[in-house]
């Protein structure tokens, strides 16, 4: 069944519209014929996403410099859009920035990757959400999450907390409003695979790599079906080698395995075993 909001007399609010997953989504929103709001904090280049937006389709675009971990200027940003289009009827809570973390510092970077990941969705969910709920008008928000935020593999613990906190919200984001009376929207969480974006800091994109277009065609495909989980593969990784590292990890708690044991030495047998399974 078709998503009834993915049509042409919708709104969409895109945070980290400017480039990447962001301004992909973006587009393919446009090329539906819906009016777009794209949030970011480089205004040259959102004025670029913006004039390209148009000529794949949108009858108008309106750009916003909005730093989404700011409660205040997410606010603000819902006002404008509910004045100048009479609200949204998608939002797209995808900005996100990652920084090298330890479990033992520096702080400002997890401040900063807990402020914009999940903060800075939370902060749109509760700008948007009431809004788009009184409009009656059917209606999808998306939270782009991540791979990490799931297996939490070693490396930047900051992010993988940001986007594992960023999925159980969207999870009981799904549930309430799917449990509140005259609330017709649906909750998505995007999860991408490798895909190249400026956040990967490669300027060619490398084989494994998806592109970001590949990414939202997928996610798109994803939420006209109704899926709440959009896994994404890339050109290394499928659904199956993904569905493998899952189970695995959620294995370490029913097994009472040591945390993270894929990564622990005395079980990389038994994780190449189970990866090898039919």
């Amino acid at each position: 069944m078709a998503h009834p909001a993915l049509k042409s007399d919708s709104v969409a609010v895109v945070t980290g519209g400017a480039s990447g997953i962001g301004y992909a989504s973006a587009a393919k929103f446009a090329q539906m014929g819906m009016r777009i709001v794209i949030v970011d904090l480089d205004e040259g280049k959102l004025e670029e996403a913006a004039a390209a937006l148009r000529e794949v389709g949108s009858p108008e675009t309106m750009i916003s410099v909005t730093d989404v971990s700011d409660l205040e200027q997410v606010l603000a940003l819902e006002a404008e859009v509910a004045t100048r289009f009479g609200g949204a009827d998608i939002l797209m809570n995808n900005a996100g920035v990652g920084i090298r973390s330890s479990c033992l510092g520096p702080r400002d970077a997890w401040e900063k990757m807990l402020n914009v990941n999940l903060w800075g969705a939370i902060n749109g969910c509760q700008a948007f959400l009431p809004g788009m709920i009184s409009r009656e008008r059917p209606g999808a928000v998306i939270n782009t999450g991540s791979k990490q935020g799931i297996t939490t593999p070693p490396g930047n613990p900051g992010y993988n907390v940001s986007k594992a906190a960023l999925k159980a919200f969207t999870e009981a984001l799904s549930h309430e409003l799917r449990n509140t009376a005259g609330a017709n929207l649906t909750a998505h969480l995007l999860v991408p695979g490798f895909v190249h974006t400026n956040m990967i800091g490669a300027k060619d994109k490398p084989p494994s790599a998806w592109t970001a277009e590949q990414t939202a065609d997928f996610f798109i495909d994803s939420v006209d079906r109704g899926d709440f989980y959009v896994i994404c593969p890339d050109n290394d990784v499928s659904r199956d080698i993904d569905e493998k590292r899952i189970s695995w990890a959620a294995g370490d708690i029913i097994y009472n395995r040591p945390a993270l044991s894929r990564w622990h030495p005395d079980y990389e047998k038994a994780f190449a075993d189970h990866m090898s399974q039919d």
